[in-house]
C-alpha cells in the first residue's frame, strides 16, 4: 500500500517531503535517510545564523531529526514538512537559548570554520537581501555588518527572515511555523526590514 492511501483527501499529500515522512513511518529508514540529505544543511545554516555557534549548531540539527524520527510513528500531516520540520527547529533553538541565556555578542573570527565554512549564512542573507547601502564594502566587512545587524533582531524576526530569505517559505508557512498569523508575519518582516536598513545605513555613512 502506497503512502497516499492512507489519508484520503489530506492536502497535504501533494508534498513529495509528506510523501517520504509517510514511508517514514511505515519502517523505511531510507526515505528518512532522503530527508536528512535534503534538509540537514538548511537546518545547521539557520540554527548556526541564530546560535553564532557552528557545533551547537550541529548538535541541535541532529536533535531536530532525532525528535522528528522518534514521532514517525504517530505522524499525520498536518501541514508541509518543511514547515512541520521548521516548526520543530524554532522551538529547539528557542528552548535553548532560554536555557543558556545566550548572550547576543558578535563573535568574529568564528565563521571560517566547521560545515558552514563553504555557506557562511551572513553571506547568503547579504547576497539575498535587498538592503545593502549603496557603498561597496569588502567582504569580510559586509559579512560583519550582516551579523552584527542580524543580531538586533528579536527571535521572531530573525527566524522569519532566515525563513523568508533562506527557504522562500510564503507568509502563511512562516506563520505556521512560528505558531502566528500571516498578518504578524508581515509586520515581523516589515519591521525586521526596517531595523536591518537602519543598522546597515547607520554603519556606513558617517
Amino acid at each position: 500500500m502506497s503512502a497516499s492511501t492512507q489519508i484520503p483527501g489530506n492536502s497535504y499529500l501533494s508534498d513529495p517531503d509528506v510523501q517520504l515522512m509517510l514511508l517514514v513511518k511505515q519502517g523505511d529508514d531510507e526515505a528518512f535517510a532522503e530527508l536528512v540529505e535534503t534538509y540537514q544543511d538548511r537546518v545547521i545554516s539557520i540554527f548556526s545564523n541564530i546560535l553564532d555557534d557552528p557545533s551547537m549548531a550541529e548538535d541541535l540539527a541532529q536533535e531536530t531529526f532525532l525528535r522528528i524520527y522518534r514521532a514517525r510513528s504517530g505522524y499525520e500531516p498536518q501541514a508541509k514538512f518543511s514547515t512541520w520540520l521548521f516548526h520543530i527547529a524554532n522551538n529547539l533553538v528557542s528552548n535553548t537559548r532560554r536555557k543558556k541565556k545566550y548572550r547576543k555578542e558578535i563573535q568574529f573570527g568564528t565563521g571560517d570554520t566547521g560545515p558552514l565554512s563553504t555557506r557562511p549564512p551572513e553571506k547568503n542573507l547579504a547576497e539575498k537581501s535587498a538592503l545593502m547601502p549603496a557603498r561597496m564594502l569588502d567582504k569580510d566587512e559586509l559579512q560583519k555588518m550582516i551579523r552584527q545587524a542580524m543580531e538586533t533582531l528579536n527571535d521572531k524576526q530573525r527566524m522569519a527572515v532566515l525563513l523568508n530569505k533562506f527557504e522562500d517559505m510564503s507568509y502563511a508557512d512562516i506563520a505556521e511555523t512560528l505558531e502566528t498569523t500571516p498578518t504578524a508575519v508581515k509586520s515581523l518582516l516589515a519591521r525586521a526590514r526596517e531595523n536591518l536598513r537602519e543598522y546597515l545605513e547607520n554603519y556606513v555613512q558617517m
